[in-house]
């Protein structure tokens, strides 16, 4: 029968097209805006990488003065340390967002996109939203490249460039609230353009020596340098050392400390399925019964900074006991101690020196029932390799060395030289590929499993958070 010429096409048929038509347009400027944001990152990947400090906050400085100064449009909470940095931080951002105000959130780095190191409601720029930010700021940032240049001086780096465009994101959100991460350090490192009325000081380790020095006493110093004028600073229970020199800039800047060990603490914790109940005490009350989404006893002390500096950030008052549950219940911190894929186990952390080697182990055993793990490695040419590689020994049964998608990564046969003086020659094996190391780490784990289900079995990918992102993206979580 062939078809009337009269007959109309029916409602549902001419939705389905109107919707098809929007689903394609959607596709195209979708595409438009990925390949957007690809030649956005290439600009900014071009210039200083973000380990290259140089030790002036100048440029930023002048690039936010002809932006008319937007880091003034909000309240900042601004964080240092070593490690648990961005645990801290995604924690303290949903605690204050839970109590209806809008926040900005600025990480590094990021695992999957660019995009991810800027966040606005717990949300991380759309590429569109971020090439229209770039965009925004890239006349400025040209003027001050050129003014530097000028002065014999570099243009402005890749980590100033985004520094810049977090900043200029959440004044023209506008947030209320912003919670910055710094890069590396904190005297010099650029997102101290701020004026955080709250800083957070996470354990402080040796790290980073090359750009910060080599005792622990030079890197605190580098850390405190947040600390501003008449503010309140939270700190973790830190080394004498630390602590001193924490001391000396509260005396310095006038600040109000609350401290770990002093004025709050971990008052209980107990493992729970899928993270952790906490009991937390502030110096304005004892919440309990907390539930963190996140493994190992270093997430609860991350839980109870987060918790302290919001506190102070909202006047010093206890919170609603009911908000702080909703708020923590709801954090994901990915690549820290996160499963990925199960028989067997695969859990990815992005472990990258001794103190985080450290929480891993920790976390490992208290959390995850397995009686073999394999260790997939891949580290950073200037990182402390024998250091890392000796904290993780007791855990793995094997470890298998490999590279990451970084030019810095170290050469696997470098690494294993070491490593076959801690874990002995029969444990340590090499593979340049990460799938191949993967797979061999998967085979090494399964080799002696009499049940043949993986159960006790365990791959862990850790060394790096470059690592983490290119096994995510791997296993399809990227």
């Amino acid at each position: 029968m062939s078809p009337d010429p009269q007959k109309k096409p029916r409602p549902t048929d001419r939705k389905a097209r109107a919707q098809d038509r929007k689903a394609a347009r959607q596709a195209a400027e979708d595409a438009l805006a990925a390949e957007s944001l690809r030649e956005v990152y290439a600009e900014i990947m071009s210039r200083a990488p973000e380990h290259d400090i140089d030790p002036t906050l100048d440029r930023v400085q002048r690039v936010l003065e002809l932006l008319g100064d937007p880091q003034r449009a909000f309240r900042t909470i601004h964080l240092t340390g070593t490690n648990g940095k961005s645990s801290t931080a995604r924690m303290t951002e949903r605690l204050v967002r839970e109590h209806g105000l809008r926040t900005g959130l600025f990480t590094s780095p990021h695992l999957s996109s660019v995009t991810e190191r800027i966040q606005v409601d717990g949300e991380p720029l759309s590429a569109a939203r971020f090439v229209e930010v770039f965009e925004d700021v890239a006349p400025y940032v040209g003027v001050v490249d050129r003014e530097s240049q000028e002065a014999g001086g570099p243009r402005l780096s890749f980590f100033e460039v985004l520094t810049v465009m977090g900043i200029a994101a959440f004044a023209d959100a506008p947030v209320d609230v912003a919670v910055i991460e710094v890069g590396m350090g904190g005297r010099w490192d650029s997102t101290n353009v701020v004026d955080g009325e709250i800083a957070v000081l996470t354990p402080v380790a040796i790290d980073h020596e090359r750009w910060l020095g080599s005792t622990l006493a030079e890197i605190a110093a580098e850390k405190v340098g947040i600390v501003k004028d008449g503010a309140t600073v939270v700190s973790a229970e830190q080394h004498p050392v630390v602590d001193e020199l924490l001391r000396e800039r509260v005396a310095e800047t006038g600040a109000h400390a609350v401290r770990e060990g002093v004025d709050a603490d971990v008052a209980a914790r107990h493992v729970a399925v899928g993270g952790q109940l906490v009991n937390l005490r502030t110096p304005a009350g004892l919440y309990t019964e907390v539930f963190v989404p996140l493994h190992g006893e270093h997430q609860a002390h991350n839980a109870l900074l987060a918790l302290a500096a919001v506190e102070q950030l909202l006047g010093g008052r206890a919170l609603d006991g009911g908000v702080v549950e909703t708020a923590f219940a709801d954090v994901a911190v990915p690549g820290r101690l996160e499963l990925v894929r199960s028989s067997p186990t695969v859990l990815v952390d992005a472990a990258h020196n001794p103190h985080g080697a450290q929480s891993l182990v920790d976390a490992l055993g208290e959390a995850f029932d397995l009686r073999t793990v394999v260790g997939v490695v891949g580290v950073m040419a200037d990182k402390d390799v024998e250091g890392l590689l000796a904290t993780l020994e007791p855990a793995f049964a094997h470890v298998v060395l490999t590279r990451n998608s970084s030019e810095r990564s170290a050469d696997p046969e470098d690494v294993a030289e070491i490593a076959r003086e801690i874990f002995g020659a029969d444990r340590v094996h090499t593979s340049v590929r990460l799938d191949e190391a993967l797979q061999l780490a998967a085979d090494l784990a399964e080799r002696d499993d009499q049940v043949g289900v993986g159960t006790g079995r365990g791959v862990v990918v850790t060394g790096s958070v470059i690592t983490v992102a290119d096994a995510r993206s791997l296993l399809g979580r990227g």
